[in-house]
């Protein structure tokens, strides 16, 4: 099915509304942007941990660029039980919920608003909940754009080094740690106070400390790389799967082994130059537009304006590699493309058509 464009121009201001979904592991807070329809996906969102939905997806979601996409698609906000602005504290008796748990409690979200199928954006924490709810749940997820997933469980020497810090550091430190690399925390230091203060301020540090422990303490995401001849029901991600990370990021290397463990006909890597731990946030631009070759993969958005990734583009043979395989996507909405990694370590046979100017595409 393709949607039609809306001509206008104008800033399109869908309706919101927000409340609190109970579900079988406490309440989850919800903010509904537009109005869903039965014959087209929602977007939904699950931030990181110390975010909300606001410090992690307000810039990219209140960018103009979006517009187009906001037009066409409701939005769901999904944040973890206490993690919202004014969260109350939890009582010392509640059992904060397992990443697993948190996954499975979506169920209860997508009952509520009567949702039948979800194009999931995730971040960190959030990017492994979304990816355990498809993993569980494939005939509910149309696609996953995941940003800084960690499908590893922790290790010892993790762990033990997470202690550390949480006995040398306040929490707002040690989420600092978690969301930025070393070099983004020294050169940017406006952002990272604007992340810190937000922290400080607008989240709830015993709520924000309990889901911490849950993401510490999560399963490894248990996906095997199907193999040509092989295996066909291994356990994988069913959906288009877009992997994006900014290149001096503290989750590059787990985020390139995820790409190694995934289906590589269904899933891109997108590696994000000059850009650190929230790609969306610092480089919401580049994001959407990712994005919007994604959801046309999807089999949506089929005359979306492309201008800002093709005005850097010097060789038409790399953007004709994309188009291709959003043609040969939309045939089935995206369940059988080709992997076109935006970076030259996937293992799909396009490897030889990436390009100098098809990194530029992705960064």
């Amino acid at each position: 099915m393709v949607l039609e464009e809306n001509e206008s121009d104008s800033v399109f201001e869908p309706h919101i509304t927000e409340e609190h979904v109970d579900t079988q592991y406490g309440k989850v807070h919800c903010v509904m942007a537009g109005t869903p329809r039965a014959n087209r996906p929602v977007i939904l969102t699950y931030h990181d941990v110390g975010l909300n939905h606001k410090s992690c997806f307000e810039t990219l979601f209140a960018h103009e660029d979006m517009q187009e996409i906001l037009r066409h698609f409701p939005v769901c906000h999904v944040e973890a039980p206490g993690q919202h602005e004014a969260a109350q504290t939890f009582p010392t008796s509640y059992s904060y919920p397992t990443i697993d748990q948190l996954s499975e409690a979506l169920l209860a979200v997508l009952k509520r608003y009567g949702l039948h199928s979800v194009i999931g954006l995730g971040v960190g924490a959030g990017a492994c909940i979304l990816a355990n709810f498809a993993l569980n749940h494939p005939d509910l997820v149309d696609g996953l754009v995941l940003i800084n997933i960690n499908p590893n469980a922790e290790g010892l020497i993790d762990a033990v080094t997470n202690k550390i810090t949480e006995w040398t550091h306040t929490l707002p430190d040690t989420i600092i740690t978690h969301l930025f690399g070393k070099e983004e925390i020294q050169s940017n230091q406006d952002l990272i106070a604007t992340y810190r203060h937000n922290i400080s301020t607008t989240m709830n540090q015993y709520n924000v400390g309990q889901f911490f422990r849950a993401y510490n303490s999560r399963s490894a995401l248990e996906v095997e790389r199907p193999v040509p001849g092989g295996n066909v029901n291994v356990r994988t991600l069913r959906c288009s799967t877009l992997l994006v990370v900014g290149d001096s990021s503290p989750f590059v290397e787990v985020v390139v082994d995820c790409n190694s463990k995934l289906n590589p006909t269904k899933t891109t890597l997108l590696k994000m130059a000059d850009c650190g731990g929230l790609p969306q946030v610092v480089q919401p631009a580049k994001v959407i537009e990712a994005l919007k070759y994604f959801i046309q993969g999807l089999g949506y958005l089929s005359s979306a304006s492309m201008t800002r990734l093709r005005s850097r583009t010097t060789s038409s043979s790399s953007v004709s590699s994309l188009e291709n395989s959003r043609s040969r996507a939309h045939e089935k909405r995206g369940r059988s493309h080709t992997d076109v990694s935006m970076e030259s370590i996937s293992n799909s046979n396009m490897d030889r058509i990436i390009s100098k100017s098809t990194h530029e595409v992705a960064c």
